[in-house]
């Protein structure tokens, strides 16, 4: 099911959305760097030199911008506040740049507003509707010719049925030591080997059940996300991002390839489902979500499909229980299946299992209650999520906490609502990695046909 966007029918309206965004984004970066006084000079010295250097702009954004079309810069992307600091270079009011949209004069406009602005009459959805009715359809009608075009429109857009699929949910540890023994070459040692060994049957399979993208559910750690910014839920809308340095260069693994236009859907409808998101288009990535494709993945020269990266603060508290993790799952499942392209996807959890890295109790590890987390994650993931932030960090330490990250990736499987079931395809566990528990499990998602059908 299509997600509801009838703001778009607004006449004389473009709602500045997660799709306008992505497609804006270089431009009005573009706009934002004109907040400084010799950017500013040096745009005005030559405006084609200046947007020359932003290699991300379109063509028609840069003739856009040097035709000053506003109502253009707005279809391409454009945000007003963004564009109101290109405007104000070019030495344009707010008013100008407004009464400059609407086919006015900046007299008339500043006329219209002296009398009270436009009226609402004749600016409904309802009154471009009627209009659109009105249009004359065309009297030298040819159904031949309109059979054609439409069989060849259904050959290039996708089937009203077809949509995204969730394959399946994979679930592992991050330990920043794992990415530091591949890269210096220590795998094959014995302390590391037994930890790798774990992930053989996970490389494999893995190559046979590729998706097109990964939703890859992990925390940052200090690194794209310091004191000055602590947000909760942050969902990558970008179209890629580096491997940070975590403070002894960044990892030689491959820069992440992100998905704008999945990504964008997924805001869209989490949003409106109430879930409050920050949308992050430029962030580097830290252990926390390379670590994972190392490990399914192997050393690659570049990784083998696409990535949304989706980071949830469980660093400062107050973190998010696992039961909104879990409900977050079941609206992600729901987004992605109303994406309307028929591509796979695989919905990864990372971070635990047991560990504490500060304090006296430092190195507490608890095999028991990461053995019985790993099994009612499988047998009973609803009733898991209700264990409370106390028991996480009295039991499994007070890294153990990234373990309500897990949910998100259980609550999109489709046996919680019993329109499927999941299958148990891999188990993992093993005591030490550096200062942790390694947990891994990999659940195969099988929705039942039926139940598709009925959607």
């Amino acid at each position: 099911m299509a997600l509801d966007k009838s703001y778009q029918k607004v006449p004389g309206t473009t709602i500045f959305d997660a799709e306008q965004s992505a497609k804006g984004y270089h431009l009005n970066q573009f706009c934002m760097s004109l907040m400084k006084a010799e950017n500013r000079e040096r745009f005005l010295a030559d405006q084609r030199a200046y947007l020359d250097e932003w290699e991300g702009l379109s063509e028609e954004q840069k003739q856009a911008v040097l035709d000053v079309d506003l109502n253009e810069c707005i279809r391409l992307g454009g945000n007003i506040y963004f564009l109101a600091k290109w405007g104000a270079t070019l030495g344009l009011s707010f008013q100008q740049m407004a009464g400059s949209m609407t086919g006015m004069s900046e007299e008339d406009y500043r006329d219209l507003m002296l009398h009270g602005g436009r009226s609402i009459e004749g600016n409904r959805i309802a009154d471009r509707d009627r209009a659109d009715a009105s249009v004359p359809t065309d009297p030298q009608a040819d159904p031949i010719g309109d059979a054609v075009k439409e069989a060849a429109a259904a050959r290039e857009l996708p089937a009203p049925e077809q949509h995204a699929t969730i394959t399946g949910a994979v679930f592992t540890s991050h330990v920043p030591a794992i990415g530091a023994a591949l890269d210096l070459g220590k795998a094959d040692e014995p302390y590391w080997k037994r930890v790798f060994d774990g992930y053989e049957f996970s490389k494999a399979w893995e190559q046979e059940n590729l998706p097109d993208v990964i939703f890859l559910v992990y925390n940052d750690h200090a690194t794209a996300f310091d004191l000055a910014l602590i947000p909760t839920f942050v969902l990558g809308t970008g179209a890629s991002y580096p491997a940070a340095d975590e403070g002894y260069g960044p990892r030689p693994v491959p820069g992440i390839e992100g998905d704008p236009d999945l990504a964008a859907h997924i805001a869209h409808s989490l949003i409106r489902d109430d879930f409050d998101l920050t949308l992050v288009n430029e962030m580097t990535v830290d252990h926390g979500l390379t670590v994972p494709l190392s490990l399914m993945f192997g050393q690659v020269e570049k990784w083998p499909c696409k990535v949304i990266p989706f980071h949830v603060n469980v660093v400062q508290y107050p973190v998010p229980s696992g039961a909104r993790c879990f409900a977050l799952g079941k609206a992600l499942r729901k987004a992605i299946e109303s994406y309307d392209r028929p591509i796979t996807v695989q919905v990864w959890g990372t971070g635990g299992m047991s560990h504490q890295l500060q304090g006296p109790r430092a190195g507490l590890i608890n095999r028991e209650w990461d053995n019985a987390f790993l099994d009612r994650l499988v047998d009973d993931p609803a009733g898991l999520a209700q264990v409370p932030h106390l028991e996480y960090v009295e039991e499994a330490g007070s890294e153990g906490i990234e373990l309500v990250m897990w949910f998100i990736a259980r609550g999109a499987l489709s046996d919680i609502d019993d329109t499927g079931d999941v299958e148990v395809v891999h188990r993992f566990y093993h005591v030490p990695a550096s200062n942790t528990a390694v947990g891994h499990l990999i659940l195969e998602n099988k929705p039942r046909s039926d139940a598709a059908d009925g959607e």
